[in-house]
C-alpha cells in the first residue's frame, strides 16, 4: 500500500526529481552516443508518465528547470512535446509511427468564426486532400470530426497523448475520431483567431512522413496544393469569414508557428475591419504601440483609431513569443505590417504599461496618443453591427 508522504509542497516528487536529472544529464553531453543514452532513458521515463497521466511532476521538473538550467529545461520540454505527439504502434507484426499534427487556418469575422462538427462530406474530401497532396505515400491518416478553435485544442501534455494515441488506432482502422463535445470549453470571439484541423499519421517505420520528405516534394508545393485542393472543403465551414490556411506540421511546431503568423494577420484583419465597418480607409487610420509589462514585457498593444481624432476603435495584442524579449525588434514587425496594411501614421510610446484590462469585461486596454491605457471603443452603431469584439 502506498504511504501518504507529508512535509514540504516544495520538496520534489521523485519522478520529478529523476526529469531534472536525465535532461541535465543530456544537456551537458559530449557527443552523439552519449546524447542517445540519456535521450533513451528521458523518454523512458516521459513515456511512463504520460501514459499514468503525471501532469504534476512534468510541469515541476520543467517549472524548476526553467530558472536553473534552461538549457536542460529545452532539452526536456523537447523531449515532452516529441512524446506526447509521436508514438509507435505494431499490427500484424509491423510496426507503425505515429504523428500527430494540426492544420491551422487563420480567420476573421465581424461575426463569429465558427468551431464546429465537420460534416463527413467535408471531412473525408479533406483527408483525401491531405494524403495527397501533404503527406508521404505510405502513410494512414485520420481527422478528429472537429473544426477546434484555440480553446477547445488539448490543455496538458497528458491530454495531448490520450488524443495521440486515440487517433494513432483510428488512423490504423481506416476511421476518423468521433470527438465527444460534452464538457467542450466555449469559444472566446475575437475578430480574428485560428481554427485547427488535428489529425494524425500513421506509417511504416522509416518511410516519409511528409511530403515534403520525399525526393520529389517541398514545402512550398504542399502549402500550394493544400490551399488549392483544400479549401473548397474549408469554405463552407467559415461562413462569413475571411481565411488562410496555414502549412500542415507536427502538433506543436504547427500551433507554434500559427501563433506566430496569427499576430500579423491580426493586424491586417484589423484595418480591414475598421474600413469595412467604418469606411475608415488604412491611409485615415493612426496606429499607437506601446509595451506592456509584468515583471518583464510580455506584449506590445497597437491601439487603432482616426488620425484626426483622439478616439481608440478597436485594438490588437502582439504577444511575445518563446524566446521573445525586449531585446526582440518586434517594433520594426510591427510598423512594417501597418503600413503594408496602407497606415501611415504609427505612433511608438517609449512607455512602460501595465497589463492592464477592463475591470467590467476583461477586454485589455490599448494606448492613445496620450500615453494612456484607455477601452477600445467602436462608434455606437458600428458597435452594435460588430456584436463587441475584442
Amino acid at each position: 500500500m502506498k504511504r501518504t508522504r507529508f512535509g514540504s509542497r516544495d520538496r520534489l516528487s521523485r519522478d520529478a526529481a529523476e526529469l531534472q536529472r536525465l535532461a541535465t544529464g543530456l544537456s551537458e553531453s559530449g557527443g552523439k552516443l552519449e546524447d542517445s543514452y540519456w535521450e533513451a532513458q528521458l523518454a523512458e521515463t516521459v513515456d511512463s508518465l504520460l501514459k499514468n497521466g503525471a501532469e504534476d511532476d512534468i510541469n515541476t521538473a520543467l517549472d524548476r528547470l526553467f530558472e536553473a538550467n534552461p538549457r536542460a529545461h529545452d532539452e526536456l520540454a523537447d523531449m515532452v512535446e516529441s512524446r506526447a505527439e509521436t508514438g509507435r504502434l505494431d499490427v500484424n507484426s509491423q510496426e507503425f509511427d505515429i504523428q500527430l499534427f494540426a492544420a491551422p487556418v487563420l480567420a476573421w469575422s465581424r461575426f463569429s468564426i465558427p468551431s464546429c462538427a465537420l460534416p463527413k462530406s467535408n471531412l473525408e474530401a479533406l483527408n483525401t486532400h491531405l494524403s495527397a497532396h501533404v503527406f508521404g505515400g505510405d502513410t494512414r491518416v485520420a481527422l478528429a470530426d472537429y473544426l477546434f478553435s484555440p480553446d477547445q485544442l488539448p490543455r496538458s501534455f497528458c491530454d495531448t497523448w490520450q488524443i495521440t494515441q486515440a487517433l494513432g488506432q483510428v488512423a490504423l482502422a481506416g476511421q476518423h475520431l468521433v470527438v465527444d463535445t460534452a464538457g467542450m470549453a466555449e469559444t472566446n470571439r475575437f475578430l480574428s483567431d485560428v481554427r485547427y484541423l488535428v489529425g494524425c499519421i500513421a506509417v511504416p517505420r522509416g518511410k516519409p512522413l511528409f511530403r515534403w520528405n520525399e525526393k520529389d516534394g517541398n514545402k512550398e508545393s504542399a502549402l500550394k496544393e493544400w490551399i488549392k485542393q483544400g479549401s473548397p472543403n474549408l469554405e463552407p465551414l467559415l461562413t462569413g469569414c475571411a481565411w488562410q490556411p496555414l502549412l500542415p506540421d507536427s502538433y506543436h511546431a504547427s500551433c507554434r508557428n500559427a501563433d506566430r503568423l496569427s499576430r500579423p494577420y491580426s493586424l491586417k484583419a484589423s484595418v480591414a475591419f475598421l474600413q469595412t465597418m467604418l469606411g475608415l480607409m488604412p491611409a485615415d487610420i493612426r496606429a499607437v504601440v506601446g509595451p506592456c509589462y509584468d515583471r518583464r514585457m510580455e506584449e506590445y498593444r497597437v491601439g487603432l483609431g482616426p488620425k484626426d481624432k483622439e478616439d481608440t476603435f478597436h485594438g490588437i495584442v502582439w504577444p511575445l513569443l518563446g524566446a521573445e524579449d525586449e531585446a526582440t525588434d518586434a517594433a520594426s514587425e510591427i510598423e512594417a505590417v501597418l503600413r503594408e496594411a496602407g497606415v501611415k501614421d504609427v505612433i511608438f510610446l517609449d512607455h512602460h504599461f501595465p497589463m492592464e484590462f477592463c475591470d467590467d469585461c476583461g477586454a485589455p486596454l490599448f494606448p492613445n496618443p496620450d500615453a494612456e491605457l484607455v477601452h477600445a471603443e467602436m462608434p455606437e452603431q458600428a458597435a452594435a453591427n460588430s456584436q463587441a469584439l475584442h
